[in-house]
């Protein structure tokens, strides 16, 4: 965004100033550039099925042992040894490959 306000003045502006009003916001455009990348290089990325653990899903398929559950728009196989009817609420305690493993949230059922 900096950099198009330095070619706005470097448009703009007469003679002597456009050229010193660009070459003060280029070196201040590249720093800006260095702490942005410095900044979003410290945060690590959470993809897979591993960011689903702990979270609560709803069973689609009865999950007696093996079912399907609805987590954020998507459709999962899953396994729940206590057994989950479908709508009842769980929550993902684990994965094995592309299965969750689920357990029953008690009291709770899903809508």
């Amino acid at each position: 965004m900096l950099i198009f306000l330095a070619i706005a003045l470097l448009l703009l502006l007469s003679s002597p100033w456009n050229l010193i009003a660009f070459l003060v916001l280029l070196p201040v455009w590249v720093l800006e550039l260095f702490g942005w990348n410095r900044t979003t290089k410290r945060y690590r990325k959470s993809v897979g099925a591993d960011t689903l653990i702990g979270r609560e899903a709803v069973v689609s398929v009865s999950c007696r042992p093996v079912g399907q559950v609805r987590l954020d728009g998507e459709i999962w196989e899953a396994r729940c040894e206590a057994g989950a009817g479908t709508g009842e609420r769980v929550r993902v305690t684990g994965r094995k490959r592309l299965t969750l493993i689920v357990e029953p949230v008690a009291g709770l059922t899903g809508s």
